[in-house]
């Protein structure tokens, strides 16, 4: 499963981990992410985070 980036602070989503935060549970792929879910460290929208390769 590939990592995204969020490109105003720099969090990585890792799907290994999730986000506990707002519980998303570890093994979430980000295509998978509900559609209100957010960037927990700045808010910005999952739809402008970048693919780390």
């Amino acid at each position: 499963m590939n990592k995204y980036r969020c490109p105003v602070c720099g969090y990585i989503y890792d799907p290994e981990v999730g986000d506990p935060h707002s519980d998303v549970e570890p093994g979430t792929p980000f295509e998978d992410l509900p559609s209100g879910w957010a960037c927990p460290v700045c808010g910005a929208p999952h739809d402008e985070f970048e693919e780390v390769s």
